[in-house]
């Protein structure tokens, strides 16, 4: 059994050598830092590290489903990534078919290096923007104003019940091109006499889309809806920092802005671990139920 390993190996030493790195620095930086896990049961404290700090148990399970902020934290979360969800994804797929069917290809490629180019910018920059776009002297309120479709400015970022949309609609705004990349390699790679015989039967550009597009790219389409229900609890920190105000904290407070408060920025590192260990525990159970269903309603699945 050694020597048959051995010479597989030897056989082939190219290819473990190029991946034998990887594997490495995923242990290390991956698996390692799982141990840390630990100090979500206990009543951490960085000088007595993991083996002389306080065993509490699930007390810190309990504080963050016990807070009175709880509730409203884990609805604005999910309220936040399922408009995220339910408008970005079909947008992506409808997006790239569209691009797909740009014949122009000058005008192709522009089109979606403009997509792209909001990917590539972090939120500071676009926070920014947002924020002076959406301002009491800004282009949203210049435009609606000189239109008289309203008489004074609104002050947008300091509304919580418009923060929602602000968040959904900047975030689709940014990734929604970034989002059609794999969907445009899947439709690069149907056959085009399928769409050839399409032609020649009379088929109009709607229904070649219905009937050979989306079916020949279907599990592409389960495959990225499986892994954006995998990652609904993550509302975007970086966005939530950028966009946030005491104002519209009541609705934008989302569970990664609240372990960094209350978790971090105070240095309650096992009550940060706790809330992170139950987002994961939340994320796997929603990745299943939704690989289930998947796998009954369209019988394509990850695993």
């Amino acid at each position: 059994m050694k020597s048959k390993f051995k010479q597989q190996f030897l056989s082939q030493w190219e290819l473990q050598v190029m991946v034998w790195p990887s594997i490495i620095l995923m242990i290390v930086f991956s698996f390692v830092p799982m141990l840390g896990l630990i100090i979500a049961f206990q009543d951490y404290s960085p000088l007595s590290g993991f083996t002389g700090s306080e065993f509490v148990g699930l007390d810190n399970f309990k504080a963050f489903l016990g807070d009175k902020d709880f509730y409203n934290v884990l609805t604005n979360t999910l309220g936040i990534s399922l408009m995220k969800l339910l408008i970005g994804f079909p947008l992506e797929i409808v997006l790239a078919i569209l691009i797909n069917e740009l014949r122009l290809v000058f005008f192709k490629k522009f089109t979606q290096t403009i997509s792209y180019l909001p990917h590539f910018l972090s939120w500071v920059i676009l926070g920014g923007m947002i924020t002076s776009w959406l301002g009491s002297s800004g282009l949203v309120n210049s435009f609606l104003l000189s239109t008289h479709l309203i008489s004074e400015p609104l002050s947008f970022l300091s509304n919580a019940n418009a923060y929602w949309w602000i968040a959904t609609l900047s975030d689709i705004w940014k990734e929604v091109g970034w989002g059609t990349i794999l969907y445009l390699a899947a439709i690069t790679g149907i056959d085009p006499s399928l769409y050839e015989a399409a032609k020649v039967d009379g088929a109009k550009i709607l229904k070649r889309i219905w009937y050979i597009t989306i079916p020949s790219i279907k599990n592409i389409i389960v495959l990225m809806f499986l892994l954006r229900v995998g990652s609904i609890l993550g509302a975007n920190l970086d966005q939530t920092l950028v966009l946030q105000n005491s104002s519209n904290m009541l609705r934008s407070e989302v569970i990664d802005s609240y372990v960094y408060h209350l978790g971090l920025a105070q240095g309650d590192f096992s009550f940060a671990t706790a809330v992170g260990i139950f987002s994961s525990v939340v994320s796997v159970t929603l990745l299943l139920v939704a690989n289930f269903l998947t796998k009954k309603l369209s019988d394509s699945t990850i695993f």
